[in-house]
């Protein structure tokens, strides 16, 4: 039988994402991949692949998938319920499907996105060298849909290694000044100051915040520039945003800071209405 995972509850949105496709700005292609990247890269460890290896990324909701053959799977990231066959299973470990075997990932009890790697990887085809879904272009392959076939390459034995403990997001992003900072009044300054919250319309292209509206110090508006990942925005209403993997690669507002890669994964977790804050550091 073949090396394949059929999709019996794609949840409200499941995705495959890999380490995005990274050299295709000058193109206007985003970057795109995983929101969580320690999560997915713990997941795919778990199950012996390679670092960059393509997998489901699932959106509070949770997926539900059928093993077509014998398979190794493992589920990180947000914290949920697993499954096999109706009996609990471990999360943050390496589970073996037998064939026939029913994997449900149940709804996010805390955090957003939740992580399903299979040995092998999911198999889709790449699209300018990437098999992840970019939700603001539309390149790479849909969101699953019940009844999809995904196809599994040849899977390695995992190697045993000590699962390290779960991040806790603490909602603290740490952000360096951005080019446009004195656009704003108060500038990044002002990011620090105020108490955020997460807006509901936050999606794979951005975080988005609520909170005391910033200020304009400027009229006028900028000319298109290139964004990078994890750009502060302030559109016209003032409320910020922090650009993610789906972001577009130029925009005409004001970027007045740029939050720290390594704390990008938080964005990936926050929950509409959860707090968040800003710390500054030097750029």
């Amino acid at each position: 039988m073949s090396r394949a995972l059929t999709v019996l509850d794609a949840g409200p949105l499941t995705t495959v994402q890999d380490g995005g496709r990274r050299g295709y700005a000058h193109l206007g292609v985003p970057r795109s991949g995983w929101l969580d990247a320690p999560a997915a890269r713990l997941a795919n460890r778990l199950v012996g692949n390679v670092a960059g290896a393509a997998l489901a990324e699932t959106t509070v909701g949770g997926v539900t998938f059928r093993a077509e053959a014998a398979l190794t799977v493992a589920v990180t990231g947000a914290e949920a319920d697993v499954l096999v066959d109706g009996r609990g299973a471990a999360w943050g470990e390496p589970i073996s499907l037998p064939a026939g075997a029913v994997l449900r990932v149940g709804p996010a009890r805390r955090g957003v996105r939740s992580y399903v790697a299979v040995a092998g990887g999911l198999d889709v085809p790449p699209v300018l060298g990437s098999r992840s879904t970019d939700r603001l272009s539309g390149l790479g392959p849909p969101p699953l849909a019940d009844g999809q076939v995904l196809p599994v390459g040849p899977g390695r034995r995992p190697h045993p290694l000590d699962v390290p403990r779960v991040a806790v997001t603490d909602g603290v992003l740490r952000v360096a000044e951005g080019p446009r900072e004195d656009w704003v009044r108060g500038g990044a300054r002002r990011l620090v100051e105020n108490a955020w919250t997460v807006a509901p319309d936050s999606d794979r292209v951005a975080l988005r915040l609520a909170g005391p509206p910033l200020d304009r110090a400027r009229s006028g508006e900028l000319p298109s520039e290139g964004l990078v990942l994890g750009a502060v925005q302030v559109p016209p209403d003032g409320q910020p945003l922090v650009f993610l993997a789906d972001h577009p690669t130029t925009g005409g507002y004001p970027v007045i800071g740029v939050v720290a890669l390594d704390d990008l994964w938080q964005c990936a977790q926050l929950r509409p209405g959860e707090s968040v804050g800003f710390r500054h550091v030097a750029g």
